[in-house]
């Protein structure tokens, strides 16, 4: 029979039934889906097991006679070589990670260099013609004389604008 109809047999909840079997550690059959089956001798050991509840006894000291252990397999440790082989495969990795990260900073660095090289040689060019420039414009300067100079060459003094009233400045007075 199944949990449930175990657990009304008994009057008790499935899941006390389930705690019951886990903690006691009973072994009972399971179906496919992983659902606890309950023979006549697994009911009759919940019996004793209820029985010993009833009187006062609390789960970690039942005794249940003719107790079916439970069985199970203990997953060993990995062996050693094979924890070693594991470390010296993940130092090989690590060493091969650090080398790949090291070339990318490496190359990143020389296309920096490269790039700061080129903006200095573009900034001493600038330079350069800006130097050209005003070397070109102090000779224009200096080689033209003053009275040979167009009107708009020439420095005017600027006349002083009058500050008009508003009253002027709406009616036009």
């Amino acid at each position: 029979m199944n949990t449930s109809a175990a657990a009304k047999l008994l009057g008790v909840s499935p899941s006390t039934i389930q705690r019951w079997v886990k903690q006691l550690e009973l072994r009972t059959e399971r179906n496919e889906l992983g659902h606890y089956l309950f023979t006549n001798e697994d009911i009759d050991l919940l019996k004793q097991v209820q029985e010993q509840l009833n009187q006062g006894i609390i789960l970690q000291d039942v005794t249940v006679n003719g107790k079916n252990a439970r069985k199970g397999t203990v997953k060993g440790d990995i062996s050693a070589p094979a924890m070693e082989k594991i470390y010296l495969k993940i130092s090989e990795l690590e060493q091969r990670l650090n080398g790949k990260a090291d070339d990318v900073v490496s190359y990143q660095l020389l296309q920096h260099r490269s790039e700061i090289e080129e903006l200095q040689k573009e900034n001493a060019r600038l330079l350069k013609r800006i130097e050209d420039l005003e070397a070109k414009s102090a000779a224009k300067n200096r080689s033209i004389p003053a009275d040979t100079l167009l009107v708009f060459d020439q420095d005017k003094p600027r006349k002083k604008l009058k500050k008009k009233n508003i009253f002027t400045m709406l009616f036009g007075f």
